[in-house]
C-alpha cells in the first residue's frame, strides 16, 4: 500500500488541498476537481466539519480520489483523520508521534520539512515522501540546491506553486505540488463557479503531465 500511493502520487503529480471551504460545498468541489483529472485530495484538519467531509468524501468519491488530512499537527488529530477514513496525512511540521503513528496504522505519513536536517530525519523516521514547505517564501530554486545532495528522498512541494511555475518546479525533481488557493479557490466555490474549478484541475494537470524531470539539473 505504502509504495503504491507514493508510485501513484509520483504519476499524478498533484495534491488539491481543500482549506476553510464553505460548508457544504465539498462533494461539488471534488465532484469538479475530479472532473478535472485530480486524483488526490487533501482536506485540512482546520476547515470546519474537515472530518465529517473526509468520511463523505471517501464514501462517495473513494474510487476517484485519494483522500488524506492535512494541517495534522499532533497525534489526536492523526488518529481523528485515520478514524475519518483518511489514507494519508500530510503536516505543516515533522512530529514524531504522528509519523510513528501512522506507520504502525499502516497510513502514509507526509510531514512538513524545510531545511535538509529536517528532511533527513523525517526519511529516517520512515516517511516515504516528505512535504516541503513554505517553498514560496524560499523561491522555487531552493528546490534544484536542495535536491542536490538529497535526491534519493521523494519531496513533494507546497507553499508558492502557481501556473507559471509549477513545470519549473517538478523539473527540478519534486515528486508532486500541493496546490491549495490557486487551484481550489475559495471564492469560486462561493460563488458555486465549479465549472472554473474543474479548468482549473485541467490546466496544472496537463502541465504536470508535460514534465520532463531531470532531478538537480
Amino acid at each position: 500500500m505504502e509504495q503504491n500511493l507514493v508510485s501513484l502520487l509520483k504519476q499524478e503529480k498533484i495534491v488539491a488541498i481543500i482549506r476553510g471551504i464553505p460548508n457544504g460545498s465539498g462533494e461539488d468541489t471534488a465532484k469538479a476537481l475530479a472532473a478535472g483529472g485530480v486524483s488526490f485530495l487533501e482536506v485540512t484538519l482546520n476547515t470546519d466539519g474537515a472530518l465529517n467531509m473526509i468520511h463523505d468524501l471517501k464514501g462517495k468519491f473513494g474510487s476517484q480520489l485519494r483522500i488524506g488530512a492535512g494541517t495534522v499537527l499532533d497525534l489526536e488529530m492523526a488518529k481523528e483523520a485515520v478514524q475519518a477514513g483518511a489514507e494519508y496525512i500530510v503536516s505543516p511540521n515533522l512530529d514524531e508521534e504522528v509519523l510513528a503513528y501512522g506507520l504502525e496504522q499502516g497510513v502514509e505519513v507526509w510531514p512538513g520539512t524545510l531545511t535538509p536536517t529536517e528532511i533527513v530525519r523525517a526519511y529516517r523516521l520512515g516517511a516515504s515522501a516528505v512535504k516541503v514547505f513554505p517553498v514560496g517564501s524560499m523561491g522555487v530554486k531552493y528546490i534544484k540546491d536542495i535536491r542536490g545532495p538529497l535526491n534519493h528522498i521523494p519531496m513533494m512541494v507546497t507553499g508558492g506553486v502557481n501556473l507559471d511555475n509549477i513545470k519549473e518546479v517538478l523539473g527540478y525533481g519534486a515528486i508532486a505540488v500541493g496546490l491549495g488557493g490557486n487551484l481550489v479557490n475559495n471564492e469560486l466555490i462561493k460563488k458555486g463557479d465549479f465549472e472554473q474549478i474543474t479548468q482549473l484541475a485541467a490546466a496544472y494537470t496537463r502541465l504536470a503531465k508535460e514534465v520532463q524531470v531531470h532531478a538537480a539539473k
